[in-house]
């Protein structure tokens, strides 16, 4: 949202990785021939689109010969192994592949162990369900037809890798992509972009979902995603969000005032919106089995931590005679923070049966 700096020259130079230019080499894009798999597509472990090299076949070389990429069941294809320094600008990617959690992104800095972004492909880009959902923010944008964009930059001094793991037992045909980034210097204080993936089934016991835990460092938490789906009457989201900032302990510093205030909503939403840093689609009829898609990205208002942080939201809704219920619902949420590293390795993400939509 600031173009304050768009005129000033740069030395970075621009560079982008797609299938056709996996390493995205200057003076490389487009090169590939009809037929002819680039070689460094084996080391990367991708395979190849079956009908890309016949659409081209009359054409050529230049003309669109490798769109697109294909992944094995139960295999995991880099789709960026870049040398720094440098930061990833933006990121599209799209699938034919209807079930989005079977594909798990993975960012890996600087030649970190373990990685720093680690989500299902449709959670990581706010479409949880396994349907559409346009998003019109900021940072994530979705246009038509699963057409996932990400803007939010990622320096790397180091290393940059990005995988795409296949849990499915069967191929997935079509991925395409674009890695478009800048080689140049990154300053000191430039921190790392994480992301992490939760899921919950809260309980009357603890109607808690934890959306972050067990980060430690110093950064600032820029945002929260929330595939929600309700399992009762009436209204639900009447929880609070919550941010423990170093060292808190029972009581947080951040607390909010109800799950769509948070998200920049008011009064039970009442309607739909998606704006640039936040949004609410789903149905307001109150439901059981209602899912609720919802983003708030901290952009303009970063949440600070200088040792650690916590983010929680509660899932509370009311009971016939006016008080609290705690809920018994669904909740999945991928949170996005930048830190200094090293990170603490993330829990354990869940197995297939354990992400998968019922």
């Amino acid at each position: 949202m600031n173009l304050s700096t768009i005129s000033k020259l740069s030395n970075a130079m621009s560079r982008s990785i797609t299938a056709e230019n996996p390493y995205g080499e200057k003076g490389a894009g487009g090169k590939a021939l009809p037929g002819v798999a680039p070689a460094e597509a084996q080391a990367l472990n991708q395979l190849e689109h079956e009908g890309s090299a016949r659409a081209s076949s009359d054409l050529g070389q230049k003309w669109k010969v490798r769109p697109f990429i294909a992944i094995a069941g139960k295999a995991t294809a880099t789709i960026a192994d870049i040398e720094g320094p440098g930061v990833i600008q933006h990121i599209w990617i799209t699938t034919s592949f209807q079930q989005k959690r079977d594909l798990i992104i993975r960012m890996y800095w600087d030649g970190e162990a373990t990685p720093s972004v680690e989500a299902p492909m449709g959670d990581l880009f706010c479409n949880g369900w396994q349907y559409h959902v346009p998003i019109n923010a900021v940072p994530i944008c979705v246009g038509a037809s699963h057409a996932y964009n990400c803007f939010f930059p990622m320096p790397f001094r180091k290393h940059a890798r990005i995988t795409v793991e296949n849990r499915a037992p069967g191929k997935c045909d079509l991925v395409a992509y674009a890695v478009n980034y800048a080689l140049g210097p990154v300053a000191d204080d430039e921190a790392y972009f994480h992301a992490q993936f939760r899921r919950s089934r809260t309980s009357a016991t603890n109607p808690e979902h934890v959306i972050l835990d067990g980060i430690k460092g110093k950064g600032h938490y820029v945002g929260t995603y929330m595939a929600w789906q309700q399992n009762s009457t009436g209204w639900w989201g009447e929880g609070e969000f919550k941010a423990f900032l170093d060292g808190d302990g029972e009581f947080p510093t951040i607390c909010g005032t109800g799950t769509e205030d948070y998200f920049l909503g008011a009064w039970c939403f009442g309607a739909t919106f998606t704006a640039p840093f936040a949004g609410y689609q789903g149905a307001t009829d109150g439901k059981p089995g209602n899912r609720h898609n919802l983003y708030r990205f901290h952009i303009l208002d970063p949440i600070r931590f200088a040792k650690d942080i916590r983010v929680t939201m509660q899932a509370l809704g009311w009971r016939s005679e006016g008080s609290y219920l705690p809920l018994q619902d669904d909740i999945a949420s991928v949170a996005y923070w930048y830190q200094a590293e090293p990170h603490a390795p993330f829990p354990a993400l869940p197995d297939r049966d354990g992400l998968e939509i019922i």
